[in-house]
């Protein structure tokens, strides 16, 4: 208890408000929840296990209660993770890798909206009898990474895709609209090809605006009352671009995940390159490549998070704490990356995967958090140890051999098209490691101490290697 006082503000008086009744115990939890000593005591909970491949997603419902987890296997799972046991299971009906799973909010858990690479956008009904039923909502022209789900609403979400489009769906006619595609920012602000997309997410504080990313460096941010909810083959007309400074007009990187704040802050986390945090005055307007070079210098920096390796994967990013006062990342050497919003000094730094961590997923009200990678497992991670952990002796060569891979990597440029290109070339060759898998009478436990090989990913610093087809679409998880 003498720790939390020490390294929480005002944490004496925050106790004595709360035993005086000046102070609801609400919000006591709230304070107390962003304490970096509670922060520096989350250790492993618990894990979850079941599935049969890398678990690509993991979401809890609105309400906490409940966690869903989808994977290679396409199989959904939803679990009482408090109990750590699998309530059931269902096959997706997708016929390949499941890279994100939503319960829609206010349905009693009974709706739950999937993604995948076979292209598929599908809800799954659970019936009064325990039985569920599939059918497909739509179909996309490319991989669809990311769905957002319009807060507070039982019927209303998105999906984007690797065809560039985003599409709007509204459960209560069952219907699925394309809104427009994102096309590239070319010379003069001309619109060219389209770009695949990995990441939609929705502004919490103002849902008529959702921001996209993919196989560029800008994020886009839309205003749905600009568009008909009807078919449409039209480019969207973003309303703001974000972009880290010196990425602008570069094609050095690309974009695999996006998260809003409560606050509207938002968050970019590219491929080989680090996270940014953007004010929402930050933005460099609808039409970057016009703004003249004296007022882009006039722009405040970003906040930078770096330390992480965001290369192999299509990883995601978070925000963590009551008031979101943490942010999290993955990385390519297995390691949960949590850092301090404002400053950005890394604050702990725990092993998560055997390989890689790609999703973290927090608790809607505790400070908990979910985790998967490349095992097959679901972590769970709370501030449960007795400990107040320091940052690792090595984390200084964790943190060089990251930022040499960065650099290394950083020396090849690849445009959009040739992204996308690679991603899909991952693509086939999953899917030949995929039938050949599936026709194996078993497979492998979780804690064989073989089963990394299998899931190498298939892209390294030096180029495509050969086994790395048997990736089976870890890789853009």
């Amino acid at each position: 208890m003498e720790e939390v006082f020490k390294n929480s503000d005002n944490g004496l008086l925050e106790f004595f408000k709360r035993e005086m009744g000046f102070c609801s115990p609400r919000i006591f939890s709230r304070r107390m929840s962003a304490s970096e000593t509670l922060i520096k005591q989350i250790d492993l909970y618990g894990k979850l296990t079941g599935h049969q491949g890398c678990v690509n997603t993991v979401e809890f419902n609105s309400t906490g209660e409940l966690l869903v987890s989808g994977s290679d296997d396409r199989q959904i799972m939803l679990w009482d993770w408090a109990a750590r046991k699998l309530k059931f299971s269902y096959p997706s009906g997708h016929l390949d890798n499941i890279f994100q799973a939503r319960i829609m909010p206010f349905t009693d858990d009974r709706k739950i909206v999937t993604s995948s690479a076979d292209c598929q956008v599908r809800l799954s009904q659970v019936l009064e009898n325990g039985s569920v039923e599939t059918k497909r909502l739509s179909k996309h022209q490319g991989r669809v990474h990311r769905l957002a789900v319009e807060p507070g609403s039982p019927y209303v979400f998105y999906s984007c895709g690797e065809d560039g489009f985003v599409q709007h769906y509204d459960l209560r006619s069952n219907s699925a609209t394309k809104l427009f595609y994102c096309s590239s920012i070319g010379e003069n602000n001309r619109s060219s090809s389209s770009i695949g997309l990995n990441s939609i997410v929705i502004d919490p504080r103002n849902p008529n605006y959702f921001a996209v990313g993919g196989a560029d460096v800008y994020a886009r941010v839309y205003d749905i009352r600009n568009y008909e909810v009807n078919a449409s083959t039209k480019a969207g007309s973003p309303v703001d671009t974000f972009c880290a400074r010196h990425l602008i007009g570069t094609h050095d990187a690309h974009i695999t995940a996006l998260a809003y704040s409560r606050t509207s802050e938002l968050l970019i986390s590219y491929n080989d390159e680090l996270i940014y945090l953007f004010q929402k005055n930050m933005g460099l307007g609808p039409h970057p490549s016009s703004s003249p070079s004296e007022d882009l210098h006039k722009l405040a920096d970003a906040q930078v998070y770096s330390g992480h390796r965001n290369s192999q994967t299509v990883k995601g990013v978070n925000f963590f704490g009551p008031n979101d006062d943490y942010i999290l990342s993955g990385s390519d050497c297995g390691h949960i990356f949590i850092w301090k919003k404002k400053g950005g000094e890394l604050v702990r730094l725990m092993v998560g995967d055997r390989h890689i961590v790609n999703q973290l997923e927090p608790h809607p009200t505790i400070p908990l958090l979910a985790s998967c990678g490349i095992e097959k497992t679901i972590k769970l991670w709370s501030p449960s140890s007795n400990a107040v952990s320091p940052l690792p002796d090595n984390v200084q060569e964790i943190m060089e051999a990251n930022r040499q891979g960065r650099e290394d990597h950083s020396r090849v440029t690849l445009t959009p098209d040739v992204i996308m290109h690679v991603l899909r070339l991952h693509r086939r060759q999953a899917r030949v490691y995929i039938e050949r898998r599936y026709n194996r009478e078993d497979v492998e436990s979780d804690n064989d101490d073989d089963e990394g090989e299998s899931y190498v990913l298939g892209f390294s610093d030096g180029g495509p290697s050969e086994e790395g087809g048997n990736s089976r679409e870890c890789n853009i998880s």
